[in-house]
């Protein structure tokens, strides 16, 4: 395939890109900057694009993968600081601009990530399946809806990643999403209860392979959950003691049935299987020796 993906150098898309070329996916990286020389191991095509004004060259590519939003760096819910409407434009009308250009193009497929975000909040407890109406209470999940909307409406194939929060490996130049959790760990800070659910971003990237090379009717109704671990902060920070040698004052266990795991069957009945604990154990180990 010829993939062409927005976002490519994140630290999210990087992991769909790696993936794409270890299939032997032909890869163009659309962004405002081009990836670092050998950054993946391989060269990678790239064109300019931003969402701000997005002029779109595919270049024959039959695939579109839209990885790439404009936020504050750092963070996705409240992503847009102290320009609301500059978010909006960017993000959404330059997405659904995207999009439009890509089906005039003749892109055949087109996948988007989107965010655990779009279910908003759910009493406590709930599992949040793909039929859970979405109640955003941010910008950012309002935003993310409102591009899986625009995609549902082209004729293109093609299917919205709601996707839960990414761990892994750092790429080249860029911060673990855990560095200053681990740092104020290894500094004896007191450190506050939480759990939540996790992914690694290789099984995220694994999904997109997948929707990109089965049969259109495999991806109705076009939305996925993708999501693995309910992960405690007291589990993670033991898990990460003993791979790193760091030692410090664990949080006390977090209330579990406080949180709306998300429900994946509809990915595992095409075949997807994420890592589990055993992969954040390797991933840890992974970031250990990072340092």
């Amino acid at each position: 395939m010829k993939v062409a993906v927005t976002g490519g150098t994140g630290l999210v898309g990087r992991f769909i890109v790696a993936a794409l070329l270890a299939a032997g996916d032909e890869v163009t990286v659309l962004g405002r900057h081009a990836p670092a020389r050998g950054a993946f191991g391989a060269e990678v095509a790239f064109r300019p694009f931003d969402l701000a004004a997005p002029h779109l060259r595919l270049d024959g590519a039959t695939a579109l993968v839209h990885a790439g939003f404009a936020h504050v760096p750092g963070r996705y819910r409240g992503g847009e600081g102290n320009d609301p409407a500059g978010f909006l434009a960017r993000n959404l009308e330059g997405t659904r601009q995207l999009f439009a250009q890509a089906a005039a193009q003749g892109v055949g497929r087109i996948l988007f990530l989107s965010s655990r975000a779009v279910y908003g909040p759910h009493p406590a407890g709930t599992v949040l399946t793909e039929t859970t109406a979405p109640a955003p209470d941010t910008l950012y999940g309002r935003v993310k809806r409102d591009a899986e909307a625009a995609l549902a409406a082209l004729e293109v194939p093609g299917a919205s990643l709601r996707a839960t929060g990414v761990y892994g490996p750092a790429g080249p130049g860029q911060a673990q999403k855990w560095r200053a959790l681990f740092r104020d760990f290894a500094a004896g800070a007191r450190i506050a209860p939480r759990a939540g659910t996790e992914l690694h971003g290789g099984d995220l990237a694994a999904a997109v392979r997948l929707l990109l090379t089965l049969p259109e009717a495999a991806l109705a109704p076009r939305v996925f959950n993708v999501s693995d671990i309910l992960l405690d902060r007291r589990e993670l920070l033991a898990e990460w003691s003993a791979a790193s040698g760091q030692a410090g004052p664990l949080p006390g266990p977090a209330d579990h049935g406080a949180v709306n795991v998300m429900a994946t069957e509809r990915l595992r009945a095409l075949g997807w299987r994420p890592r589990g604990r055993a992969g954040l154990r390797a991933a840890l180990g992974e970031i250990a020796a990072q340092r």
